[in-house]
Parts: structure tokens; C-alpha cells; sequence
């Protein structure tokens, strides 16, 4: 809670750690540069500008360091300051009070809105505006104190004879390694989390009744006689509904993408293809929110205009235009990929094809797309994977809370995974109910099953580009 008071200043402090980085490179490359001219155009072991790399690193790793370690810590640092200085009544309190306690005062100290008032309020408060300054204020002057220091020590090491390169590539390693190792533990994190909250959730829930279970009612009812009174999790009928989507979605994104990919790859001009390529990638640029608003006030009533005409009465949030705009925002997906993977066919192949005397059009249908089949093949599982995890589309166009039936009919309205996740997690919730902790067993199966979609595409993808690189 105090650490985002002290924000302003770490942000200062970055900065300046980012300035005085930046500076000591210009100064290490230059000692370097002028003690090789000094001792009469000796040469240095390394180019002038890896001692300016070594020398700013210096400057910046430490106090970057500092700083990390500080905002992870800064929230329990500042908490446990101020609660040193609350009276003895107030420590007392149980710790689900003491912590409504502190975002009370916190709320008070910079501008929030508390639920409550008292005097002890008052003082925490203040002594959050202290605390939060004092250190934030100390650990700036650390920090840039940290990095002048560092400078003036890796400036001793600028000699003719220091490998500078060497330490240099030797951390540039370091770092590539540490971020690999950062996104592996992430995705570690992510995958454990869910884990553990899912297992939390079959202990409540069978695990055969959740994934075959043909009733979705996970509310608790006020009466004994209701469907819903113990909560019925059984999620087939949010799988239908996502399955249902993402078939319209890959219906329109599928054939619309791979022709505008081998029309740019094997029929447009050069001109042309400069002009629609761009085009059609900005769609991938658009916020999902965006396409939700066009599907909402635009696709929807078009869809039920047009019903009206044959005399069906679609309503006003619906599968299919939930479906069109998905695959309207898949299309840049396929179409690049595809495109990548059809200009990779060798042009030899079309050339023996023509030598034959096959056609344009036979050459393209029965050498080109059979060639670029496997990449062809993994960014339609891309794009699938893309489909199965979109949530503002669905829960815009295809309705938040609709019944959960078990159905195909993509004029009517469904729900789909996600839109339940969203649902289940809105507002206030009890983390040991059934109820919200379903919502972590529906993004488990969704992660594992994307999970699959991804990796079988690459390993596709990656066959292909064994094959012909």
C-alpha cells in the first residue's frame, strides 16, 4: 500500500541512474580512446566503446539492483513501520481488521475515500505520508550515491590491457540468460497458480463432473428446491459455446485469410502488396474492446435486419455476429503467416510446375498450397488458439450471463469460457467458495488446451522449416 506513494521519487531516481548510465558510457569510451593515444597509439585490447559498455553497466546494474529490490519490498517495509507506531489496541486487532486498518489510513494519507474516521486513523495516516517520503526520498540518494560509486570503481579498470569485451559479452550473456530464465518462471507461476486453485476447487467439485457435466448453474440459490441450491458446475455447455464461436470465426477468418495470402504471394504486385499487406496487418493492432463496440452497434443489428427479412427473430447478442468479428480479427493472423509460409516454397518447385505446362492457378492449387500445407496448418491452429481465449468480443456480442444450454444454433445466444471467467470474478468474491474457484478451473483447461493448439502448431511449423530452409 506505501509503496505507491514513494513511486515519484524511485522514478526520479530511475531516471538519473539511466542518466549517469549513460553518461559513463561517453566517459569510459573516451578515457579509453585518449589513454591509447597517450601512450603513442599502443592499441587497446578492446574498441574504446566496450570499456564505455563496461563502465556504464557498472553505473546501471547495481542501482537498478537496489531499486528492484526496493519495490518488491517497499509495500511490507512501509506497513511495518507504520504499524510499529500504532498503539497497542490497534496491533491487537485480528489481521484481516488490522489490514482494513492500514488501507484506511493509506486511503486518508493520499486522497482516497476511508470507510471509516478516528483519531488513530489520523496518526497512521500521517505517519504513512512520512514514512512513504523518508524512505523514497532515501533509498534515491542511495541508489544515484550507488551508481556514481560504481562508476568511479569500473573507471579504474580502463587500461590498455583490460578485456573489456570479454566482460562485456560475458554480462550481455548473463542478462539474455536471466530474461530467459524471468519468462520461464512466469510461465511456471502462472501455471502453478491456476494449478493450485484448481485443486482447491475439485476438492469441492469431482473433476468427471466438471469436465462432462451437462449443467452450468454455479450460483448458490436462496431456495433448497432450486436446480442451482449446491451449484451445478458442469461445464459442457461453456466448452459448446466456445467451440461453437471459434467454428464461425475460423469459417470466416480460413478461407478470407488464405486467399488474401496467396493473392499478395502469388498474384499481386509489387505495388499492390505494399498497399494491402499493411492494411490488412493494422487489424491486429486493433484493441479487442474496439472489435466488441463494431460487433455490439454495428455487426449485431445487421444480422438481425437480416433475419427480420426471412421472419426469424434473432436477438439483439448472438453467436454468429460474436463469430463474423472474431474471424474478421483472425484474419491478419492467418493471412500473415500464411504468407510467410507460401513465399518460403522454393521457386524451383513453380518453375519445374510450369515447365510442365501447368497453369497459374493449377501450379498455386496443386504445388504451392501443398508445399506451404504444414505452416498453413500451424497458423490456423494459431489462430484457433487465438479464438478459444478472446474475451471482450464474446462478452460484448454474445451475451455475459445467458442460461448455459447445450446447443448449435448460432443464431441464439451462448456463453463461452471466458465470458464465464470474467462473470465469476467480477466484484467481490469468497476465494473458498466452489463458485469463484471455478473460474480458475475453467482457465486452467482453457491454458492447457491452448497450450496444445501452440505447441502442435510449432512443432508443424518447425517440421516445415526443416524441410525447406
Amino acid at each position: 500500500m506505501g509503496a505507491l506513494a514513494s513511486l515519484p521519487l524511485t522514478s526520479v531516481a530511475l531516471l538519473l541512474v539511466l542518466a549517469v548510465a549513460a553518461y559513463s558510457y561517453r566517459l569510459g569510451q573516451q578515457r579509453a580512446a585518449t589513454l591509447a593515444k597517450s601512450h603513442g597509439g599502443h592499441s587497446l585490447h578492446s574498441r574504446p566503446h566496450y570499456h564505455g559498455w563496461y563502465v556504464a553497466l557498472w553505473a546501471a546494474l547495481p542501482a537498478l539492483l537496489l531499486l528492484s529490490i526496493f519495490a518488491a519490498t517497499r509495500g511490507r517495509l512501509t506497513d511495518a513501520l507504520v504499524i510499529g507506531t500504532l498503539p497497542d489496541d490497534v496491533k491487537a486487532l485480528p489481521t484481516e481488521q488490522l489490514q482494513l486498518f492500514l488501507s484506511d489510513a493509506y486511503s486518508i494519507a493520499f486522497g482516497g475515500t476511508p470507510s471509516t474516521q478516528s483519531e488513530a486513523l489520523s496518526h497512521a495516516a500521517q505517519t504513512f505520508q512520512m514514512v512513504t517520503g523518508v524512505t523514497g526520498l532515501l533509498i534515491a540518494l542511495v541508489a544515484v550515491a550507488l551508481a556514481i560509486g560504481a562508476v568511479l570503481f569500473a573507471l579504474r579498470h580502463v587500461t590498455l590491457e583490460f578485456r573489456a569485451r570479454t566482460r562485456v559479452e560475458a554480462a550481455s550473456v548473463a542478462i539474455m540468460v536471466l530474461s530467459a530464465g524471468l519468462a520461464i518462471l512466469t510461465t511456471i507461476g502462472i501455471v502453478m497458480s491456476l494449478l493450485v486453485e484448481t485443486l482447491r476447487f475439485f476438492q469441492f467439485v469431482s473433476p468427471i463432473d466438471f469436465l462432462f457435466g451437462l449443467q452450468w448453474s454455479p450460483q448458490i440459490a436462496i431456495r433448497a428446491d432450486q436446480i442451482g441450491s449446491s451449484g451445478a458446475f458442469g461445464a459442457v455447455p461453456l466448452f459448446t459455446g466456445t467451440f461453437l464461436i471459434m467454428v464461425i470465426a475460423m469459417v470466416v477468418a480460413v478461407p478470407v485469410g488464405l486467399g488474401a495470402a496467396v493473392y499478395l504471394s502469388e498474384y499481386a504486385s509489387n505495388r499492390a502488396r505494399q498497399i494491402i499487406k499493411p492494411i490488412l496487418e493494422v487489424l491486429a493492432g486493433i484493441p479487442t474492446v474496439v472489435y466488441g463496440f463494431f460487433a455490439l452497434l454495428t455487426v449485431s443489428p445487421a444480422v438481425r435486419a437480416f433475419g427480420a427479412i426471412f421472419g426469424i427473430d434473432i436477438p439483439a447478442q448472438s453467436a454468429i455476429a460474436a463469430g463474423l468479428v472474431m474471424g474478421i480479427m483472425i484474419i491478419p493472423f492467418i493471412s500473415s503467416l500464411s504468407d510467410d509460409v507460401i513465399n518460403a516454397v522454393p521457386q524451383t518447385l513453380r518453375d519445374g510446375s510450369f515447365a510442365m505446362g501447368a497453369t497459374k492457378s493449377e501450379t498455386v492449387a496443386r504445388v504451392v498450397l501443398p508445399a506451404a500445407l504444414p505452416g498453413i496448418v500451424g497458423a490456423v491452429l494459431l489462430g484457433v488458439s487465438r479464438a478459444l481465449g478472446e474475451t471482450m468480443i464474446v462478452a460484448m456480442a454474445a451475451g455475459q450471463s445467458p442460461p448455459a444450454n447445450i446447443h448449435f444454433n448460432p443464431l441464439d445466444t451462448v456463453t463461452t469460457v471466458t465470458v464465464q471467467i470474467v462473470t465469476l470474478l467480477t466484484g467481490d468474491q469468497e476465494f473458498d467458495s466452489p463458485k469463484t474457484l471455478s473460474a480458475f478451473a475453467l482457465g486452467f483447461v482453457l491454458f492447457t488446451v491452448t497450450l496444445i493448439l501452440n505447441v502442435i502448431a510449432l512443432r508443424v511449423v518447425q517440421k516445415y522449416r526443416e524441410k525447406y530452409d
